[in-house]
C-alpha cells in the first residue's frame, strides 16, 4: 500500500538543500512512499531533481504577500487551498516549524508532524501538530532534518548524507575553472576584496579560470570590479537555477560566500570552500560526497592565508580520490 507523504518546507534556497537528505532517508526506509513537498515557487527545480519526489507543489508566499489582497493573490490562494484540500495524506511533515509554513499546514488533511515546543524555532508552530518531536536545536541543519524525518518514521539513521542529485553530475565533464560566488544577501556578509584578489591570483596560478556568480545590478557591478584587469576571468550572466547547476557541477572547485549557490555546490558533490563572516557554521556548515570546509565565524571571517590553504586541500583530495561521503568536512577553521 502506498504511503502518501507531503513535506512542508518552503524556502530557502539553501534550507531546501539541507532537506535533500532526508527525502533520500525516507525513500530508503519507506519503500511505498509518495512524496510530495509544499516549496516556493522561485525554488520548486530543486526539490523536483530529487528522484523520490513525486510533485512539487508551488507556493508563492513572497510574491503573494506584496500584494495580499488583489484578485489574482487570492484566486491563487484559494487555487491552493482547494488543491491541499481535495488530497489525503498518511503524513504530513512541517520541516520548518514556522507560523508561516503552519498556515499551510492548516490547509491539509492527514496526520500533522512537526517540533516540539524546545525544538521549533517558533514555538507556537508546535501547538497545531498531532505528533511533536524532539530534536536537538544546535546542530547542523542537515542532521537536524534528517533526525526529525527519522522520528516522523521510525526508523534510524545510517549513512552519510545522499543529496539525490546525481542525475546532475553523472557523465558531466570537469573544467579547469573556478566557481566563484563573491555576492551575499547581506553586505555584511562581503569579503574583503584583497583577500579574493588573493584567492584569484592562488586560483588562476594552478591553471584555473575564474567564473563570477552574480545575481542584481549591484551584485554584477561588484563582480566586475573584483575581475578587472584579469584574463580568463568572467562574471556569469543571470540564469535559471537549473543552469546555475549545471555551471557548478562542471567545476573544478567552488569558493563562495554562506549562501544557497555555495550549499547548493556541495550537495552537487563539487569541491566547496565556504566564507562565513556574519552568519556560524554550527547550524549550516558545507556538507556533500567531496570535501566541503565551512570557514570563519560571526563576527570572525577566515583570512585568505586560511582559504588558500583549503583550497590545496580540497584539490589536492580531488587528485587523490578523495572525495568520500563520508569524509568529515571542515568546520569554522579562521
Amino acid at each position: 500500500m502506498t504511503t502518501r507523504i507531503l513535506i512542508v518546507r518552503t524556502s530557502s534556497l539553501g534550507d531546501l538543500v539541507h532537506m535533500l537528505p532526508a527525502i533520500s532517508d525516507i525513500a530508503r526506509h519507506v519503500p511505498d512512499a509518495s512524496i510530495d513537498w509544499l516549496a516556493e515557487e522561485s525554488f520548486a527545480e530543486i526539490p523536483a531533481w530529487h528522484p523520490a519526489v513525486h510533485e512539487v507543489i508551488p507556493v508563492a508566499h513572497r510574491r503573494w504577500r506584496k500584494h495580499w489582497w488583489a484578485a489574482e493573490i487570492r484566486r491563487e490562494r484559494a487555487a491552493l487551498r482547494t488543491t491541499l484540500g481535495e488530497r489525503r495524506y498518511d503524513i504530513i511533515l512541517d520541516m520548518q516549524a514556522l507560523m508561516k509554513s503552519i498556515w499551510l499546514v492548516r490547509q491539509t488533511r492527514g496526520v500533522r508532524h512537526g517540533l516540539d515546543w524546545k525544538s521549533a524555532r517558533e514555538p507556537l508552530a508546535s501547538l497545531f501538530y498531532d505528533v511533536r518531536h524532539r530534536v536537538e536545536f544546535w546542530q547542523p541543519a542537515i542532521i537536524r532534518q534528517r533526525t526529525l524525518a527519522a522520528a516522523a518514521f521510525s526508523y534510524t539513521i545510517q549513512g552519510a548524507p545522499d543529496f539525490g542529485l546525481r542525475a546532475l553530475t553523472d557523465g558531466v565533464v570537469i573544467e579547469p575553472a573556478a566557481l566563484i560566488m563573491p555576492s551575499a544577501s547581506r553586505d555584511d556578509k562581503l569579503w574583503p576584496q584583497a583577500d579574493w584578489q588573493q584567492v584569484f591570483d592562488d586560483l588562476q596560478g594552478r591553471g584555473l579560470g575564474l567564473r563570477l556568480l552574480a545575481g542584481n545590478e549591484a551584485e554584477q557591478a561588484r563582480a566586475h570590479e573584483l575581475i578587472r584587469g584579469r584574463a580568463d576571468a568572467v562574471v556569469l550572466p543571470r540564469m535559471g537555477l537549473r543552469q546555475v547547476a549545471d555551471q557548478l557541477a562542471r567545476a573544478r572547485i567552488m569558493v563562495g560566500l554562506d549562501s544557497g549557490l555555495t550549499h547548493l555546490s556541495a550537495g552537487l558533490g563539487r569541491p566547496t570552500i565556504g566564507i562565513y563572516k556574519a552568519s556560524t557554521p554550527v547550524r549550516t556548515p558545507l556538507q556533500g560526497p567531496a570535501y566541503a570546509a565551512s570557514l570563519g565565524e560571526r563576527g570572525q571571517a577566515p583570512d585568505a592565508g586560511c582559504v588558500r590553504a583549503a583550497i590545496a586541500e580540497a584539490l589536492d583530495a580531488a587528485r587523490a580520490g578523495g572525495d568520500r561521503g563520508d569524509a568529515a568536512p571542515l568546520t569554522g577553521r579562521v
